[in-house]
């Protein structure tokens, strides 16, 4: 957990919401000099701390809404800190919650150095980021398109279809199967809908495809060099990832990636693990499928995850193979050096 402790002359909390934000600034000793709701308005907001503008620092929870007010910031050479919202328990925690109150934990919790900081994803990527996170989306509306065709075939005691739905040719005369007209009209429109969201996946990993040659030529094409790593992956990685600067330790990004568990412990008691929903889950998910992929037509990794399931049972060797996939990648972005077999694993 990384803190902002730096002096200002003025702290700016803000509860905001998608049509209204708390103001709530105060000067070096802790006094209000502005306790305000107001509607959401980049004017709106740059009119009320105008008085206060030398040396301010603002601070806002991570939420949806955040992107706008972080972009005027930097545009106006404002400070901006983003509050990590699953530590920032001093809100949550309280016994009163309300907007007005919100905004004064965050103004107070910022002033006394002890505001959770999340990364600020900066504006060249953000929406690219955005976009391949809503082509996971769509790819899991179009599995349960596929997956209701196929349980229909269960509820009418049809045998199931032989060749993959995910083919579109596959799905050819599938429909014709049931004599039912409402069931059959139910699966063709399974079809037809599944039918749609494949074209636009499609070009949507084209257009992902060449914005990920735009921005990051050269980590891309690192990234693909790990057995199991293809485009997709790739591109959920490099996009999650923006920079692999901001991780100074290798620790650090195998615990922001949720490739490792955080011990719970006191008075030298151990107690469990905890922590587990505080990381990327996208980047989890990419290095969980390429532990898996990593083992197709690999009969070195097929060996070594042989060797792990003898030690420690099949399902914690592929999150160990995990493990060991994120850390190469951070060595590799950060060495900008391809993936070496050999190194991996004799590691």
């Amino acid at each position: 957990m990384r803190f902002y402790n730096k002096n200002h002359d003025y702290y700016c909390g803000i509860d905001l919401h998608s049509t209204k934000m708390y103001l709530c600034i105060l000067n070096k000793d802790g006094e209000k000099v502005l306790h305000r709701n107001m509607k959401v308005s980049p004017g709106t907001f740059l009119k009320a701390i105008t008085p206060f503008r030398k040396n301010l620092v603002v601070a806002a929870e991570c939420i949806f809404s955040w992107y706008w007010l972080a972009d005027l910031c930097e545009d106006e050479g404002i400070t901006f800190i983003l509050g990590h919202a699953l530590y920032m328990k001093a809100i949550h925690g309280g016994k009163a919650k309300n907007d007005r109150i919100d905004a004064f934990k965050i103004a107070s919790i910022l002033r006394g150095g002890t505001l959770p900081k999340a990364y600020v994803y900066p504006r060249t990527m953000r929406s690219t980021r955005d976009l391949l996170r809503r082509r996971s989306h769509m790819v899991a509306i179009r599995g349960d398109f596929l997956a209701h065709a196929q349980m229909s075939h269960y509820q009418h005691a049809l045998e199931k279809p032989s060749a993959r739905l995910a083919y579109k040719a596959n799905r050819i005369g599938i429909a014709d199967a049931f004599q039912d007209d409402s069931a059959r009209r139910s699966v063709e429109i399974d079809f037809a809908m599944a039918g749609t969201l494949d074209h636009e996946i499609r070009a949507l990993e084209l257009d992902l495809k060449r914005k990920a040659k735009k921005h990051e030529p050269e980590s891309f094409s690192l990234l693909k060099t790990i057995p199991g790593i293809g485009d997709i992956l790739a591109m959920t990685i490099l996009y999650e990832i923006h920079t692999i600067d901001r991780f100074e330790r290798v620790q650090d990004f195998a615990s922001y990636s949720r490739l490792v568990k955080c011990a719970k412990e006191s008075n030298g008691k151990r107690m469990g693990t905890s922590g587990s929903k505080i990381g990327n889950a996208h980047l989890k998910w990419a290095y969980s499928e390429a532990a898996v992929l990593f083992l197709r037509h690999n009969e070195r990794g097929k060996k070594y995850l042989a060797r792990l399931e003898r030690k420690h049972g099949k399902g914690k060797a592929l999150s160990i193979l995990a493990h060991k996939l994120g850390r190469a990648s951070y060595y590799i972005l950060k060495r900008k050096k391809p993936f070496d077999m050999e190194r991996f694993m004799a590691a």
